[in-house]
């Protein structure tokens, strides 16, 4: 597991290593079932105090990334098809609300957008 923390972000540093687990997760770096660090491990690897880790766990295991099993560890929860599909929608309204305020910048019409969108997504209409 890749874990790069920034002591000078805006973001705490909780938030960043649950987002790049999420991010791991996702994109399938972190397999469904791994065994994960435990959370004394990883905060002595990264060193960032026990309790930043244990937040950013509790969170993780709260939105059902991963899971805790009583004298065996922490692990990747099987892969969640609602749980993906939801991260995904996020990622894609921060990206169009970007796309959005850019074009509002420069004055582009909406039905200009929506043509866009359709060169993007392919000539067939399919859904």
């Amino acid at each position: 597991m890749k874990l790069i923390i920034s002591n000078s972000s805006s973001v705490p540093i909780y938030e960043q290593i649950k987002k790049a687990m999420i991010d791991q997760i996702m994109n399938g770096e972190l397999k469904e079932d791994e065994a994960l660090p435990s959370i004394r491990n990883l905060a002595q690897d990264i060193k960032i105090s026990v309790m930043t880790i244990k937040k950013a766990y509790d969170e993780l295991e709260s939105e059902g990334y991963i899971i805790s099993r009583q004298g065996k560890g922490t692990f990747v929860a099987p892969k969640n098809t609602e749980l993906a599909r939801e991260q995904a929608n996020k990622d894609i309204e921060r990206h169009i609300e970007d796309v959005v305020d850019i074009a509002k910048q420069f004055k582009i019409k909406r039905e200009d957008l929506k043509d866009l969108i359709d060169i993007f997504y392919g000539d067939d209409n399919s859904e």
